[in-house]
């Protein structure tokens, strides 16, 4: 037994691939990079980067809770942005739904992301019993 756990939780969309929505190591909990989808999978590239962005991050936090963890227990966030010019709209979502909370973060610029998306967002995070 290696004592990572895997989680799942319909509060964000299932992987599209061989990866799991997050992992468990012990306290930490590692979340893949989310992708600005509704939960039950429909892809929403045709939106603002705005709301790509508050779905992808809302995604993450969804993922978050389901490890135990919260927006006060993220450590880092990293966000892929198409587009240097999105980064202040970026931070403006970032604060919206992270409010008090500052977690380390990361924006890196990317000249694309799979199927036309804006934004890419993944983390690392705290069970809240942990902290």
């Amino acid at each position: 037994m290696t004592g990572i756990e895997r989680i799942e939780t319909a509060g964000a969309p299932a992987p599209a691939g061989h990866y799991s929505q997050a992992t468990v190591w012990r306290d930490l909990i590692w979340i893949s990079g989310q992708l600005p989808k509704e939960p039950s999978g429909n892809p929403r590239p045709g939106v603002s980067f705005e709301d790509q962005a508050r779905l992808a991050l809302t995604n993450l936090l969804a993922i978050v809770a389901a490890g135990g963890g919260s927006a006060d227990t993220v450590l880092k966030v990293t966000a892929y942005v198409v587009g240097i010019e999105n980064w202040p709209a970026f931070n403006r979502v970032f604060a919206e739904l992270f409010r008090d909370a500052r977690p380390a973060r990361a924006v890196v610029p990317v000249p694309e992301l799979h199927h036309g998306y804006l934004v890419e967002v993944d983390g690392i995070a705290v069970r809240a019993d942990r902290v």
